[in-house]
């Protein structure tokens, strides 16, 4: 089988073996201190960090960002949930839309750039925000979002619908289709 030779811009060395994993061959990865840019915009974000990655190792490289959008805060936190989640207690952040609705919807953006083809690849899960921040699974925020379907938090999901949820809002079946489609 032939592969295209990647770089995935991570420091999470299970995030690199994930997107191995699911590719089906092995994928570089390091890690790189890339300016974000203040938007809203997941694609926006992760187009300029995809481009700067490319700047700076000059060989096709892959990013991701994500984002937890709060529909009582007209999509706030998004790209920002991670500066919450670093340094909010998660059950501040539960109590931000208490007497409002609590639904959110959990996005992730994979951005492909190889000096020539920029491609950006969209998952998304729609859900609601806990009440109080529950489990022992996984990490970032799924101690406090609640996948559309069920009634408790990512972090408290067991393997098998922890799995069939990332697959949702991570969309690897895209980059993966595409990344084929360019070694044929």
């Amino acid at each position: 089988m032939n592969i295209l030779n990647i770089t995935f811009i991570t420091s999470n060395q299970n995030k690199a073996d994930y997107l191995a994993k699911y590719l089906g061959y092995p994928v570089d990865h390091i890690k790189l201190d890339l300016d974000e840019i203040q938007s809203l915009d997941l694609k926006e974000i992760v187009e300029h960090k995809v481009r700067q990655a490319y700047e700076k190792i000059k060989k096709p490289v892959i990013v991701e960002d994500v984002a937890l959008e709060f529909e009582a805060l007209g999509g706030l936190p998004g790209p920002f949930i991670k500066f919450f989640v670093e340094k909010i207690p998660f059950e501040r952040i539960c109590s931000m839309v208490n007497g409002q609705t609590r639904k959110a919807t959990a996005r992730c953006v994979f951005g492909y750039f190889d000096g020539q083809d920029l491609e950006l690849f969209e998952g998304s899960l729609g859900g609601k925000i806990a009440e109080t921040p529950s489990g022992e699974n996984g990490y970032g925020w799924d101690k406090i979002f609640i996948p559309q379907g069920y009634n408790v938090t990512r972090a408290s999901l067991g393997e098998d619908d922890d799995y069939k949820t990332y697959l949702q809002i991570k969309p690897f079946a895209k980059l993966k289709q595409y990344l084929e489609s360019k070694v044929k």
